[in-house]
């Protein structure tokens, strides 16, 4: 249990590290709240009349749980350069020489980027209800959406982690021209159903998608179904995905973090 109540004291003191630096770079939380807004609006509004919803409704409604996914995607990269960072400046080595717990290090990150996120979704939610979007099937199941996509964040801290661990910043800034596609390539604006065959079985089994297709159906809005495996269980698909990538890259991150030698 000291080991245990170690790791967690430890955990706190990072993500609070991290929390600091964030709050004290205005310009950077501007940025972070102020994208996800804007993508909404060029979307929803921009090319929102020349969008189909595939079984018909709202095209606000459809977009506003990929808006999430996609921003809750897109934190990987935020995640991948402050580790990178952190290590190139030598604040990890620093880390790795104190009597601090390994697993505590790696674990705070995780803590305060589910906060920095948390608040991104609440601010992306406010900013989608004035504009018309809305939940249809009661609080809970939004509340349970809304952890689908924090445990799908969570998930990909790790995998931030571990590849902030592997890179210099300038290739982690690189990042972003590989997730704007991956979070394209499924059904965050369009439609599996209107796309060419072997582009729609991508979307369907991207792992950003069944997260979506799965806060869709808790939200009550359009989009929901399809006739493939991965369309028709993408409750189940939104758990396993990211049980899948913390199973893998948490072990790694930690193992890396130890024989790290930079």
């Amino acid at each position: 249990m000291s080991a245990v109540r170690f790791a967690l004291v430890d955990s706190w003191v990072v993500a609070k590290r991290d929390l600091i630096h964030w709050l004290r770079e205005p310009v950077r939380v501007f940025a972070n709240l102020a994208y996800p807004i804007i993508s909404v609006l060029i979307f929803g509004f921009v090319f929102g009349s020349a969008m189909n919803v595939f079984g018909g409704g709202d095209y606000i409604e459809f977009l506003m749980p990929g808006m999430f996914g996609q921003t809750i995607a897109f934190g990987v990269g935020s995640t991948l350069l402050m580790v990178s960072m952190d290590a190139d400046r030598g604040v990890t080595d620093r880390f790795r020489a104190s009597p601090m717990s390994q697993t505590g290090v790696v674990a705070g990150r995780s803590i305060a980027d589910l906060v920095n996120s948390s608040l991104e979704l609440l601010v992306l939610a406010l900013c989608g209800l004035a504009i018309g979007w809305s939940v249809r099937d009661g609080v809970l199941n939004a509340l349970l959406a809304f952890g689908l996509f924090l445990w799908l964040r969570f998930a990909l801290v790790w995998v931030g982690i571990y590849l902030g661990l592997l890179v210099k910043p300038e290739a982690a800034q690189a990042s972003w021209m590989f997730l704007v596609p991956l979070t394209m390539l499924a059904n965050t604006f369009v439609s599996p159903e209107l796309m060419p065959g072997w582009l729609r079985a991508i979307s369907e089994w991207n792992p950003l998608s069944a997260t979506v297709a799965a806060a869709r159906e808790l939200f009550g809005n359009p989009g929901v179904g399809g006739g493939s495996w991965a369309a028709q269980h993408s409750l189940l698909l939104a758990v396993l995905w990211p049980a899948l990538f913390v199973a893998i890259f948490w072990p790694l991150s930690v193992l890396k973090f130890r024989n790290l030698s930079r």
